[in-house]
């Protein structure tokens, strides 16, 4: 019976907090938050140009050599075999968080008005 005063009192809290949560704002309409902003596009920028790249350079090299042993090193040898195959497995898996990651990345950019440099580069359409 405790754990569930203290469950409606958490959903309660967090009901009352929704409207502050959902109006909260890091950027205005013109893009500018100040030095914070700036400070979250340098790291997303980082993550973006530099850090996922590498991630996946990294895990397409270990993907190539859990090739190498599965094909050529581990012809005959069973257990080379395996640890290719292992590490084949594990690059896949590793291919596949670092795009979801990276897409959490890009959600979080898009949600807090981060990418207004983007849209304010962008030549605008005039329709008449």
């Amino acid at each position: 019976m405790k754990n569930i005063k203290h469950l409606v009192g958490s959903v309660g809290a967090t009901m009352l907090m929704l409207p502050m949560l959902v109006s909260a704002q890091l950027a205005d309409g013109s893009g500018d938050a100040g030095e914070f902003q700036t400070l979250l596009e340098g790291i997303l920028n980082f993550i973006n140009d530099f850090l996922i790249p590498f991630i996946i350079a990294v895990g397409f090299l270990v993907f190539v050599w859990g090739m190498f042993q599965y094909f050529i090193a581990g012809g005959a040898n069973d257990d080379s075999k395996e640890k290719g195959k292992s590490l084949m497995i594990w690059a896949t898996v590793g291919f596949v968080l670092i795009i979801v990651f990276w897409g959490i990345i890009n959600l979080l950019t898009q949600s807090t008005g981060l990418d207004n440099q983007l849209l304010e580069n962008r030549p605008k359409v005039i329709v008449d």
